[in-house]
């Protein structure tokens, strides 16, 4: 499900017979064309290069294998398992800006924690657009859970509060709040994710219990420059890599946790509402060997 990632350091290294140092750069070219970012690209390529020669390989399926075990070494250590607390509500805030899948992916979300048995609230707290409240409906009729909504315009912090007092009054396991991705300025968008932030805080007696930005897979350095914003501003427990299926390039997973050091937490792969699944960094990693 992940066999679009990477595609050209396939096509380049599988089959070859030797490896030479035209290889090695049009390795690093594939790379950065892929969205890693250069400096990791060229340590990538440096320690693939010097494992090759330790361990006498000479062709490019083993080339293959040793970047695979590379990558997948640095991103187990930012696999972790969704937060869920001992005492319900569980909180999860969804995080990003418009266009990413934020509101599809907190449906698929609500989709897995229905379908398991867990009373599961879904929270339509960007009350700056119709659209964004008409969808959490929507889906929340399809997933046939329950639903926490204002009008356009009203306050968010005011729907959180209500829905956390709801949640608490029905015995929900899960509730999931979707959240503005986009207001006059940046400012106001952080200062209003911040409030909300606090009001989860006071109600709840903790910090929401994953703070997860959804960040579109695709849009390369648009991504890490979203992540560092959101993470400043209030505190990243986790990523959503969506649109991870068989169009995004992947270098981008390698470049927000080299830098954020937040853990992945799912991966959207496509639109199926099972199409949401836990992130693995060694089937990540084999995805750079699969055809």
């Amino acid at each position: 499900m992940l066999k679009g990632l990477f595609g050209r350091v396939k096509n380049l290294v599988r089959g070859r017979a030797t490896i030479d140092d035209d290889l090695m750069e049009e390795l690093e070219e594939a790379l950065i064309e892929a969205d890693v970012p250069i400096r990791i690209a060229l340590s990538l390529v440096e320690e693939t290069r010097d494992r090759a020669e330790r361990d006498h390989v000479t062709e490019g399926d083993g080339l293959l294998q040793i970047m695979r075990n590379i990558v997948r070494r640095q991103l187990t250590p930012f696999e972790a398992p969704l937060n869920h607390s001992e005492q319900p509500p569980t909180v999860f805030l969804m995080l990003g800006v418009n266009g990413v899948g934020k509101t599809t992916t907190l449906a698929k979300l609500a989709h897995r924690y229905q379908s398991a048995g867990k009373n599961t609230m879904m929270v339509a707290a960007d009350t700056f657009r119709a659209a964004a409240i008409e969808q959490c409906e929507v889906w929340a009729g399809r997933v046939k859970c329950d639903i926490v909504r204002q009008e356009i315009g009203a306050d968010p912090g005011a729907v959180v509060f209500d829905a956390l007092q709801a949640a608490k009054a029905r015995d929900t396991h899960i509730a999931l709040i979707d959240t503005a991705g986009r207001l006059h300025t940046k400012q106001n968008l952080m200062a209003e994710l911040q409030k909300i932030g606090r009001i989860v805080e006071r109600e709840m007696g903790r910090p929401a219990d994953e703070r997860l930005l959804v960040i579109d897979a695709t849009t390369g350095q648009n991504a890490l420059n979203q992540a560092r914003e959101f993470h400043g501003a209030i505190g990243l427990t986790g990523l959503v890599l969506t649109k991870l299926d068989g169009t995004a390039k992947g270098g981008v997973a390698l470049s927000v946790v080299e830098e954020l050091g937040v853990p992945i937490k799912l991966i959207g792969v496509g639109e199926k509402m099972d199409d949401l699944v836990d992130f693995s960094a060694e089937e990540f990693a084999d995805a750079m060997l699969e055809g």
